[in-house]
């Protein structure tokens, strides 16, 4: 016999969350800290603004 689970709704991932996500794994194969890659991936959101992240 099978226990059927009640699935919890999946929770939205904020853009501020995914940006900080990206920015730690990129500081951790590059070297930096994760303070500069975020501010860098910051200061460039103004140029591509017409562009989102896929999820």
């Amino acid at each position: 016999m099978k226990i059927k689970r009640q699935r919890k709704p999946a929770q939205p991932v904020a853009k501020a969350m995914m940006m900080r996500s990206v920015a730690s794994s990129t500081a951790i194969e590059t070297g930096q800290s994760v303070k500069a890659v975020e501010a860098k991936l910051k200061s460039k959101r103004n140029k591509f603004s017409h562009l989102g992240l896929s999820a």
